[in-house]
């Protein structure tokens, strides 16, 4: 499927946007210490390729995040930890992640633009039960981030999931989790629409 706003085009995965991936994620990479974004075309190839297999797998449904006044591609993001509860034919809870943009895409609307077109979908179309949305405890920009979108915090996660920190490779982190739910739907909804035309 392919999801398109105002500012961001979410386009479904491909090998073939390598290329334009590693463009993006090479423009200045001072903002990823804290997570893990391919600087390589064999590295970035490796993730698109293990992506694809998740997806395959029905473990995630990972997007290209473009700009649409450009076509350009700017980064990647995704559903993922998709779960099945109740027999349906799309998840009934879904986690939102696994994003990097490119400098020159940081600190404008189409980040904002994508959450909202990820959570309409989510919450619209899908009619999930709750949105998880995590982050490692000690990236308080990307807990604030979350926050601002209407995520609630729900607690830390202690030694959660794998680190993405340079320098940490096989360590634990704790992990900040936060969530939306339908019944939060309306206001996050609201406030993220107000943003986007601010």
């Amino acid at each position: 499927m392919t999801l398109e706003g105002e500012y961001t085009t979410l386009t479904p995965l491909s090998i073939d946007d390598v290329d334009g991936l590693l463009t993006a994620a090479t423009e200045d990479r001072a903002s990823y210490a804290m997570t893990y974004v391919p600087d390589s075309r064999e590295r970035m190839t490796e993730q698109v390729r293990q992506l694809l297999v998740e997806r395959d797998a029905n473990l995630s449904v990972p997007f290209v995040t473009r700009s649409t006044q450009t076509g350009r591609i700017v980064g990647m993001t995704r559903y993922l930890t998709l779960r099945w509860w109740f027999e349906r034919s799309v998840p009934d809870a879904v986690e939102i992640g696994g994003t990097f943009l490119g400098a020159s895409a940081q600190r404008t609307r189409i980040n904002t633009d994508a959450k909202y077109l990820m959570l309409r979908h989510a919450f619209e179309v899908w009619s999930v039960h709750r949105v998880d949305l995590k982050s490692d405890v000690r990236n308080e920009k990307s807990r604030r981030a979350i926050e601002r979108i209407g995520g609630q915090f729900e607690g830390v996660l202690r030694q959660w999931q794998p680190s993405q920190y340079q320098g940490e490779s096989g360590q634990a982190r704790d992990t900040a989790m936060y969530s939306i739910l339908p019944t939060d739907w309306p206001r996050v909804r609201e406030s993220l629409e107000r943003r986007l035309r601010s």
